[in-house]
């Protein structure tokens, strides 16, 4: 039997960024995953094939949709190859994915292919493809095995016309109208995709606006863009019965009156979030609890109720974000390796990538009305910065919220182009505590997207933003 300091069970981000940090920190680490491929929902089915297919469809709409105003003319029609796009798509996940596998044998981690699952506290089942079994002994273990999409329970997922974001990820053809139920990230993200390519798309959310967990004015500004490019939004929309009927769907909801109302396409997406997936892991037999929500449950130091076993990730509380699962493999290294690391949970951000892409880290306006605290707001529009005019990238603002008495950042919330890498910048400030005006008087090179959050700092500062 094999003997580790750590066995990973789970390789997303979380869990191999957990297992290089051990393996560097001096621990013979293993790390199990029941997939063929490492990189968990991320690289094979979530963040990384979605950017992909994003980013393919974007170019698309700008040749058939700008190229000519640039200059630019293409004889001929300006044709989608779907089978080409998934193509590429694959490459970039498989790229991506060797990376990972490389990496593994770069820190001398042993992987182990197969499903994991606790023997005990200190023992774990490794149940392979092909019927064959290994048990490993652990001294410790981290819990990182993700999550899985959600549903509803009177909805029925066929993965041919009910279909979730997996499945998204390689259709074989253009919805005529695709039907996605959810206003959150991952259905924008492939509504825009599939709209961009020619669907009809329509986005059904039970809540009064899209994103409802960002700041409201970036609810109301991505919708108000969408909206531009042909998306239909139907929000406080009740939804009450999904049918396949063969060659359509048929989609019933109660409007906010409690009308009932119905919708039709070839394609229901059914993007109502995730949820944490520990099927087979056999937690009991460890002593690790898990809560009614389906979430294992740790302490501040992410330690389970059994003392050698940790969790990270989707599978925890928290936001289900690829680099919280990161920052949350590291602590726990470095907390095994006896060091003292440290989470700011209010700092890590959240990002839509849509375009115009959306980003925010810190409270939200909302948040900090609740909590009573004394606010003021600096904002500034893309469309008065000379690079957005130059590439016509004209939607959006960037909002600053400081305390109001001592000028502290509090949140920064932005939608507009490069949002997904502007935001940085904010998290950076917020880290060391800067102010508004630490921000306004820091140099930005001109003309970039960047300047808004100068601009925007400005205007929390005694309201006197240069260019607006």
């Amino acid at each position: 039997m094999s003997i580790y300091d750590v066995a990973v069970i789970g390789s997303g981000p979380g869990g191999y960024v957990a297992a290089i940090r051990c393996a560097q920190l001096g621990m013979k680490t293993a790390i199990i995953e029941k997939y063929s491929t490492l990189g968990g929902t991320c690289l094979n089915v979530g963040c990384i094939p979605s950017k992909a297919l994003l980013d393919s469809s974007h170019h698309y709409e700008h040749a058939v949709k700008h190229f000519e105003e640039h200059g630019i003319e293409i004889p001929g029609e300006v044709k989608v190859n779907l089978e080409k796009m998934i193509a590429r798509k694959q490459t970039v996940i498989d790229q991506t994915c060797d990376g990972i596998q490389f990496l593994m044998k770069k820190n001398n981690i042993d992987v182990y292919e197969g499903l994991g699952s606790f023997k005990d506290a200190t023992h774990i089942t490794v149940a392979k493809n092909d019927g064959s079994q290994e048990t490993i002994e652990a001294k410790h273990t981290i819990i990182a095995t993700g999550s899985k999409p959600s549903t509803l329970p009177f909805i029925s997922i066929d993965k041919e016309r009910v279909i979730t974001s997996t499945e998204a990820l390689k259709l074989k053809e253009v919805p005529k109208h695709l039907v996605i139920i959810g206003g959150g990230v991952i259905g924008l993200e492939l509504g825009q995709v599939y709209r961009r390519l020619g669907a009809n798309v329509s986005v059904v959310e039970f809540m009064d606006r899209i994103i409802p967990g960002m700041d409201k004015a970036l609810s109301k500004e991505l919708q108000k863009a969408m909206k531009k490019q042909g998306v239909k939004f139907y929000t406080s929309h009740k939804v009450t019965g999904v049918t396949n009927t063969g060659d359509e769907v048929v989609i019933t909801a109660d409007d906010k009156k409690g009308n009932p109302v119905e919708f039709k396409g070839d394609y229901c997406l059914v993007s109502v979030g995730r949820r944490p997936y520990t099927d087979g892991l056999n937690a009991e037999a460890a002593g690790v609890k898990i809560n009614e929500r389906g979430q294992v449950e740790v302490n501040d130091h992410l330690q389970t109720s059994a003392a050698n076993i940790y969790a990270i990730g989707d599978v925890i509380k928290g936001a289900m974000l690829a680099h919280k699962a990161e920052e949350e493999g590291t602590f726990v290294a470095e907390t095994l390796a006896g060091q003292k690391p440290h989470i700011d949970y209010n700092l890590i951000p959240g990002v839509v990538y849509t375009w115009p892409e959306v980003a925010a880290v810190g409270k939200t306006e909302e948040q900090l009305k609740e909590e009573g605290i004394a606010y003021k707001i600096g904002q500034f529009p893309f469309r008065a910065l000379g690079r957005a005019r130059a590439s016509k990238d004209l939607d959006g603002f960037v909002k600053i919220l400081a305390d109001k008495t001592t000028d502290e950042v509090l949140g920064v919330h932005m939608v507009g182009a490069r949002c997904a890498d502007l935001i940085a910048e904010a998290v950076t400030a917020m880290e060391f505590r800067a102010s508004a005006e630490d921000i306004s008087r820091m140099s930005h090179a001109h003309p970039t997207f960047t300047e808004a959050i100068k601009e925007a700092a400005l205007a929390a500062t005694d309201n006197r933003a240069i260019h607006a």
